[in-house]
């Protein structure tokens, strides 16, 4: 069982799907690992590196000629995977939904592609979510964003020459990123708010020494989606929440919003109004800004000042910590592998549950249902 790692091509993405630590882990297995020149460089991972592990370093041609099983970050294009074994696998972020032409060339290209944000959310399957391991580095990384562009201090700061008063953030959406950036946000000595239409977040808000901002006594929080994501709101809850929250965010020094709805744009969260509400020097982070944004305004890629107010939208923002984000990354996609490892076969063998949902092509044909649905 050969396996292969790419350089990634992704403009602005320095993450790598696998690390001296996996491929040492991959070849005790029993497989075989090639990596493409360079593919860890963006991680501080020389190719000496792997190379002292046991893997074989080399141009992509070579990587791939007679791979079963590609890693990757994300996904390249089909045409990019020439020389691969027949029906090998490919496992990586692959952006079903937002690049749709992408995955039909995986089918008419013969490959098995395996999406890792379709990874279900079950217990089972919690070291393999990818989600989850570069939403947690994103929420922090969301804070130091908001940090650096910030023109004053987090804490508190008592002085000889007068009193600095702490920032005050308030964070939208309380997943993964948002509670690591309640956390992060605390840690820096903020006073530090955030909100969900998921009502059962309110006590992990407070766990975090956070102040929780919700909508009482009105009807249509239905906001817990499947698979423990946020789902919709009645145009009740969203008409009272907008007023709620309107009043809370002319207040604030800092809003990060984090709310993503997989398969669909991201929701809007803030409008132009509530921006123009805020104090001049302000600071908002949007990390659904390549998902169609929280933030009216927010522009991917770039921070844009409106009437004072900073909007940050920077892509990729996991990728930004590429080094920690690629141990993590490379280390979901080993224990998806391995725990469907089948040592007499030489190779994983997936079941039902996790395989359906993540396989996205098969046998020359979109298989998945959320695509095909």
């Amino acid at each position: 069982m050969k396996i292969a790692v790419l350089r990634e091509t992704v403009e602005g993405e320095r993450r790598v799907a696998a690390t001296p630590e996996t491929v040492k882990k991959f070849l005790a297995l029993g497989a075989t690992v090639a990596v493409e020149i360079g593919a860890g460089a963006t991680a501080s991972i020389a190719d000496a590196d792997y190379t002292a592990v046991g893997a074989t370093v080399a141009d992509r041609a070579a990587t791939l000629a007679g791979a079963e099983i590609v890693l990757g970050v994300q996904g390249p294009s089909a045409d990019a995977l020439a020389g691969v074994a027949p029906g090998a696998w490919l496992v990586a972020g692959l952006n079903p939904f937002g690049d749709r032409a992408r995955i039909d060339g995986y089918a008419a290209a013969g490959l098995e592609a395996l999406a890792m944000e379709f990874m279900p959310r079950i217990t089972r399957a919690q070291s393999m979510d990818i989600l989850s391991s570069q939403s947690n580095l994103a929420g922090y990384k969301a804070v130091l964003d908001a940090a650096g562009v910030y023109g004053r201090a987090f804490p508190m700061m008592m002085t000889a020459a007068g009193t600095v008063s702490a920032a005050r953030v308030f964070v939208m959406g309380v997943g993964v990123a948002g509670l690591q950036a309640i956390a992060t946000a605390r840690r820096l000595g903020a006073q530090v708010s955030a909100t969900d239409v998921r009502s059962a977040t309110k006590e992990q808000i407070q766990s975090l020494g956070a102040k929780p901002i919700f909508v009482e006594n009105v009807a249509g929080i239905e906001g817990e989606g499947s698979g423990g994501y946020a789902g919709e709101m009645s145009p009740e809850y969203q008409a009272a929440q907008a007023e709620l929250v309107s009043g809370h965010i002319a207040k604030q020094d800092i809003v990060i919003t984090t709310a993503l709805i997989p398969g669909r744009p991201a929701p809007r969260l803030i409008s132009a109004a509530q921006v123009a509400s805020m104090k001049p020097g302000s600071v908002i982070v949007d990390l659904a800004v390549e998902a169609g944004g929280n933030v009216e305004g927010a522009v991917a890629g770039e921070v844009v000042v409106v009437n004072g107010v900073s909007i940050v939208g920077y892509r990729n923002v996991p990728s930004r910590l590429a080094a920690d984000a690629s141990a993590l990354f490379s280390r979901n996609l080993y224990n998806f592998l391995n725990a469907f490892w089948d040592k007499e076969a030489g190779k994983p063998v997936l079941d039902a549950e996790i395989g359906d949902a993540i396989r996205l092509t098969q046998g020359g044909k979109v298989v998945n249902a959320r695509l095909l649905g």
